[in-house]
């Protein structure tokens, strides 16, 4: 479950305009930090932000699902199963459901039902446990660094630079100027090495 605090801030990601992805980057922050304090471990930087955008589509962030041929099939039904539940707690999505239990008719009542909530509990357990055994080095700066630089390698030019001018435009005036002097900080640091 999400903390209270990154669900505000995906919900102000929201009204600011911000991309879905942008949105979801609150989550996989948080469980960055979750890894960072200790609360568990992860086996690579790619699970830590799979676990952060499980919890994005979860919470109702309308992430795209995972193109076929880049992921596999088990991860897109994972993603499908994800958003799913995310739509399910929104509130005209409760209604609809509310209006769809109170039309079905007691002979119903014997239909086959969904795995007991222990199975559920238990396997979130063991989920659990086998993650506070992997070591927090998935959430170092080099491991997240070495994947950022990975995923951007893969994508080609015009969409780096598409996402990098939808950034600017919903920055603001001040978030810009922040930017542009921590570049040239950044450009003056690589300038002496």
């Amino acid at each position: 479950m999400p903390d209270k605090a990154t669900l505000k801030r995906a919900a102000a990601d929201k009204r600011a305009g911000k991309s879905a992805s942008t949105q979801a980057g609150e989550f996989v922050k948080e469980e960055i930090d979750h890894v960072r304090e200790g609360k568990h471990g992860v086996k690579s930087a790619k699970q830590a932000i799979a676990i952060g955008l499980s919890k994005a589509r979860r919470a109702g962030v309308a992430l795209k699902q995972p193109k076929a041929g880049t992921t596999s099939a088990a991860t897109r039904k994972k993603a499908a199963a994800d958003t799913a539940a995310g739509q399910k707690k929104t509130p005209a999505a409760k209604h609809s459901a509310a209006k769809k239990a109170t039309a079905k008719t007691a002979s119903k009542t014997t239909a086959a039902r969904r795995p007991s909530s222990e199975s559920t509990a238990k396997r979130s357990r063991v989920a659990e446990a086998v993650l506070k055994r992997e070591s927090g080095q998935g959430a170092s700066e080099e491991a997240l660094s070495k994947q950022a630089k990975a995923a951007a390698a893969r994508r080609p030019a015009a969409s780096r630079s598409a996402a990098a001018k939808k950034a600017a435009a919903t920055k603001g005036a001040a978030g810009r100027s922040a930017a542009a002097k921590k570049a040239a900080h950044t450009r003056a640091a690589r300038a002496h090495h």
